[in-house]
């Protein structure tokens, strides 16, 4: 039997990424997915049918996490199409880098990762308990960055990142009595869009993670597959680190 039969689950700017990978994972898996997407429309399609011809369900709803609502009415929709959601991941982010001294950071680049890191996760979370049954799964993805701060222009990005951490710690023993597991992922330096094209920036990168490459997105899909499965179901308020030792 496969580790996610019978389930569903909800992933959040699923297109791409991180995010791409763990709702394919997850089908593999057995699970009918429905994830969330801001842009490509037609990438959002293409992924819907690749996933449905393994035989699961797919649905692909547009919904920027940056506005208030858009998730509460998605996974209502998610909930109307398959009467529960077994498993919510919080994948959806965005990385405005700068100084703290730069007035246009401020005043946008800070509020939008307000939005979508801190205040969307907590949306998702007070709307999918409704949802959700007893012994459900919360997977919130984090980042290395909220323990550990690489360099100067990340310090709004990172605080936004601790707090998901702490979010979920919290969470944990909030849901606990109901046996739904929240924990969080940390990601390390991962081979995504938003890395850095240039191959000094990479090669930088490369070099000061012990294991000397980057991680894979399918490493990180991995790990939320392991999560939100029944082998971990005394796992809960953890954010667990995959950064190839960058953190040690």
């Amino acid at each position: 039997m496969k580790t996610l039969e019978n389930k569903t689950a909800f992933v959040t700017g699923g297109t791409r990424g991180m995010g791409e990978a763990i709702v394919r994972r997850f089908a593999s898996e057995g699970a009918n997915v429905v994830f969330t997407y801001a842009n490509s429309a037609e990438k959002a399609e293409k992924i819907v049918a690749e996933i449905e011809a393994q035989g699961v369900k797919a649905l692909a709803i547009h919904a920027d996490a940056s506005e208030a609502g858009r998730l509460e009415s998605a996974l209502g929709q998610a909930n109307a199409k398959f009467g529960k959601i077994d498993i919510l991941v919080n994948n959806a982010a965005v990385a405005i880098p700068g100084t703290i001294d730069q007035a246009s950071l401020q005043a946008e680049g800070y509020n939008k990762m307000i939005d979508v890191n801190i205040r969307a996760v907590a949306e998702a979370v007070r709307t999918v308990i409704k949802f959700m049954p007893d012994g459900g799964r919360i997977i919130n993805i984090g980042s290395v960055g909220g323990n550990r701060i690489g360099g100067p222009g990340m310090a709004d990005y990172v605080a936004t990142k601790a707090a998901v951490s702490a979010y979920s710690r919290g969470l944990a023993w909030d849901l606990g009595p109901r046996n739904i597991t929240v924990n969080a992922i940390l990601p390390g330096a991962t081979d995504t869009d938003m890395m850095p094209k240039e191959e000094e920036i990479r090669q930088a990168y490369t070099n000061a993670i012990p294991l000397k490459r980057l991680g894979k997105v399918e490493e990180i899909a991995a790990l939320a597959n392991f999560l939100a499965g029944p082998e971990s179901s005394y796992i809960t308020g953890s954010s667990i680190v995959i950064d190839g030792g960058i953190s040690a």
